[in-house]
């Protein structure tokens, strides 16, 4: 999820593989956007 700057909510999430974690992290870090990162629930209902 991407935070908002003034108050830490959630502004938008996205589901991505593990390969794309580092590139999302790389980009949010060169604007200076912060990030929440968690597991995604995979249990099957």
């Amino acid at each position: 999820m991407r935070l908002d700057d003034v108050d830490g909510t959630a502004v938008d999430s996205t589901v991505v593989d593990a390969a794309s974690v580092n590139r999302i992290v790389q980009q949010a870090a060169a604007v200076g956007q912060r990030l929440w990162i968690r597991p995604a629930d995979t249990s099957a209902s």
